[in-house]
């Protein structure tokens, strides 16, 4: 979306904000590991086309508008692969969030013909949209982002609501889901599991 607007917000969302269709999020943090690499930006979509980006400094994570809307049991939170922005936003804002959409489970369970499950893959088949992913690995933790890694930071959240609708369709066609929903329901405790060490281990393996 060229004519996105974006927002930067330090420490928290400002008040007036509402998300009556849900509200796509997403996480830059400074790697994977949720214990280790500290949570740099929540960005925040209500799938208008505009995007909200809440920078943390790394010392303040109070932020009680974002925590209450994530915990609003109203108001569907949509991510991709929302195993780890879950366990990120549970171990620094100390919040369950929920409840959940997970793009990235919903396309490895309708769309098995392929692969690949990206963010960038499910964008250009299902919405016809490239996306660019060259700040993925940058400094999310510098002083002062630059306009490329705000504008890369806001595009994984501003089309999360068209694949939502796209892959709903593809799971209803397949009869598929119930079993998407009972994994969605299934992610604030696999992000718990994560957060306690059981990260690498298939606890239904014999």
């Amino acid at each position: 979306m060229a004519d996105a607007k974006i927002r930067l917000h330090a420490g928290d969302l400002p008040a007036g904000l509402s998300f009556p269709n849900g509200v796509a999020i997403d996480t830059e943090t400074l790697g994977l590991n949720p214990h280790r690499d500290r949570l740099c930006l929540v960005q925040l979509s209500s799938g208008d086309g505009n995007a909200h980006l809440v920078k943390f400094d790394g010392e303040s994570y109070a932020a009680p508008r974002l925590k209450a809307l994530l915990a609003d049991k109203a108001v569907l939170k949509i991510f991709h692969f929302a195993r780890f922005d879950v366990a990120v936003l549970q171990n620094y804002l100390g919040v369950e969030t929920e409840p959940i959409y997970c793009t990235k489970i919903a396309s490895k369970l309708a769309r098995t013909y392929t692969d690949r499950h990206g963010l960038k893959d499910l964008c250009s088949e299902l919405l016809g949209v490239e996306l660019s992913k060259q700040q993925q690995s940058s400094d999310w933790g510098a002083p002062e982002l630059t306009e490329s890694q705000l504008a890369y930071a806001a595009s994984d959240v501003l089309h999360l609501h068209a694949l939502k609708a796209r892959l709903d369709e593809m799971l209803a066609r397949e009869g598929r889901a119930g079993f998407a929903a009972a994994a969605f329901n299934f992610l604030p405790e696999r992000a718990k599991l994560d957060l306690a060490g059981f990260q690498d281990s298939d606890i239904f393996a014999h």
